[in-house]
């Protein structure tokens, strides 16, 4: 059997941490900053981690069983 192809969208998004959890980063912070309040655009620079029933498919994807 072929190997598996990595989808390169999908790495280049998520990042797999030292403890096998996927890592990205929010949306949101491109554009219209000015109209968000300061804790917003604040919470917004911290990364956010998929979880439940999307990981094993965002970790299938990326080949990383």
């Amino acid at each position: 059997m072929p190997k598996m192809k990595t989808r390169k969208a999908v790495s280049g998004k998520v990042r797999l941490t030292g403890t096998g959890k996927l890592k990205h980063a929010r949306c949101g912070r491109r554009k219209l900053m000015s109209g968000k309040s300061p804790k917003r655009k604040r919470q917004l620079r911290r990364p956010a981690f998929i979880e439940g029933g999307l990981e094993s498919v965002f970790k299938q994807l990326m080949c990383c069983h």
